[in-house]
């Protein structure tokens, strides 16, 4: 019997991650999609956990598909798919926030302000939360350092294991632990108590954007197949 790692992800009467790979692989490239609408809300909430901003997160997500799609060769199955699909994107989202780092610190030398820099207004997608809860939670999650704040996401939101957490951020499992412990301990100072089970619903990446998503990876790897 294959442990926890090595297993592959199947949804009830579908095919595991490793068996749609095999697929694309051997040039079914539809079946892609598949792992796409799997994971879509997985890889939004790990991109939340580092970058703020939905519609980078969003970009992070797509670029991420799109480097896992070209560079499928490189999966061994040493890990579980799941897990080498959500480091890809966990990469991608801080070589963005390098980017971004970069850029503010050469605006800061020059003097300048680059045209499209980001508003300072409040984010027009907590406003389409009706649960005020959501909102609360969002607003407080987003306000934690990024170490903590992407194992949260993967933890509380996504429902991974310690060891899951630890393998998509290539660090111990004393270390999810030690984040995760103090994150709620900000948390509850922030809220007046735990994010318990309202965290599942938000954060949320609703079928709409999910097809966007999809929509524009696929495009992406139309294009640089030719």
């Amino acid at each position: 019997m294959a442990d926890a790692e090595s297993a592959g992800d199947e949804l009830p009467g579908g095919l595991t991650d490793e068996q749609i790979v095999d697929l694309v692989k051997r040039g079914d490239k539809g079946q892609f999609e598949i792992l796409m609408r799997r994971y879509n809300q997985r890889l939004y909430r790990a991109a939340r956990g580092i970058v703020r901003d939905p519609a980078l997160a969003e970009d992070v997500m797509q670029q991420g598909y799109i480097n896992a799609y070209f560079h499928l060769d490189q999966f061994a199955g040493r890990s579980r798919f799941a897990t080498w699909l959500t480091r890809i994107v966990i990469n991608e989202a801080l070589a963005r926030v390098r980017q971004e780092a970069a850029r503010a610190s050469a605006v800061a030398t020059t003097g300048g302000e680059p045209e499209g820099c980001a508003s300072d207004a409040a984010d027009p997608e907590h406003q389409t939360f009706a649960n005020e809860v959501n909102t609360l939670i969002e607003a407080a999650v987003e306000a934690l350092p990024e170490g903590y704040r992407v194992v949260v996401m993967l933890r509380e939101f996504e429902g991974l294991t310690t060891a899951e957490t630890a393998a998509c951020l290539s660090v111990a499992t004393d270390v999810v632990k030690t984040r995760l412990s103090r994150a709620r301990a900000l948390l509850r100072a922030a809220l007046r108590a735990p994010v318990g089970s309202s965290a599942a619903s938000a954060f949320r990446f609703e079928a709409p954007r999910c097809d966007v998503v999809v929509a524009t990876v696929n495009a992406a790897i139309r294009r640089q197949s030719i």
